[in-house]
């Protein structure tokens, strides 16, 4: 036990510290890929090795000029990039960790709510599955990739114009819809109603292969309908949906916590 104690202290904890610097390195590179401050985040790294080649190789007067920048340098960055570093910041405070000690407004399911209600009213059909535990990835990559964040006017966007994807599903997967126009299996239940349209069939096909939910809206009624667990609930008001949603997310922000509580 004690030689354990100390290979941990001696190697395992440096490891690990390395990997959580690693990690959150990316995740802020990641997190501003595309901006205006990664060009300066390059510079910086420039200007680091230059100051550290200065010092190793004693260059008094390049020293102390790249001493003056560092002095004023990180005070005009802050000043210049206060919009980069606010967005920065927001995406941080929108995370999943964060998310699930913080958050308690699931915008995303009112995103989808609206989006069904608007869809609902203006006769177009729609099929919005919704990922749980079980991955869909096969079924992602039939369809045309979208990830982009979850918003009613995306959702109207998909359904609501005459392009193929309008046809097939909707995954939406950790809060972002993944990918459109998906194609998934039919239902072969002997049991299911011969009346029923191949969106109908096909939600409660994925609920039988998976603990996703699917939703659906009849391009012929309006009605909307909820498949889960391989069962399809008809004709269900949209208040009672978004109660649905709502509990089913809490859920799994409350087993979120505990799990991280616990380890």
């Amino acid at each position: 036990m004690e030689f354990l104690a100390l290979l941990w202290r001696k190697y395992l904890v440096d490891i690990l510290d390395i990997l959580i610097v690693a990690y959150i390195t990316y995740k802020l590179f990641m997190l501003l890929k595309g901006t205006r401050a990664i060009q300066v985040l390059r510079g910086l790294f420039i200007l680091i090795l230059a100051t550290l080649v200065a010092r190793a190789l004693q260059f008094q007067t390049v020293s102390w000029i790249l001493k003056g920048f560092w002095v004023a340098g990180v005070i005009a960055i802050v000043i210049v990039f206060q919009p980069e570093l606010r967005s920065l910041l927001a995406q941080i405070g929108r995370g999943p960790v964060v998310r699930t000690f913080f958050s308690e407004k699931l915008v995303f399911v009112d995103e989808i709510v609206k989006a069904l209600e608007r869809l609902s009213k203006k006769g177009f059909g729609a099929l919005i599955v919704l990922e749980q535990n079980t991955g869909l990835r096969d079924y992602i990559e039939s369809g045309v990739t979208i990830n982009g964040e979850v918003t009613a006017e995306l959702l109207s966007s998909i359904f609501m114009s005459r392009a193929p994807i309008h046809d097939g599903a909707a995954i939406i997967q950790n809060e972002r819809v993944t990918a459109a126009g998906c194609v998934l299996p039919l239902t072969h239940d002997p049991g299911v109603s011969k009346i029923l349209g191949t969106r109908h069939r096909a939600a409660i096909g994925i609920t039988e292969i998976s603990d996703a939910w699917a939703i659906v809206v009849s391009e012929e009624t309006g009605d909307i309908s909820l498949a889960r667990n391989r069962k399809l609930e008809t004709k269900i008001d949209i208040e009672e949906l978004h109660s649905e949603l709502t509990k089913l997310y809490k859920g799994k922000l409350a087993e979120a916590r505990e799990q991280f509580i616990q380890f």
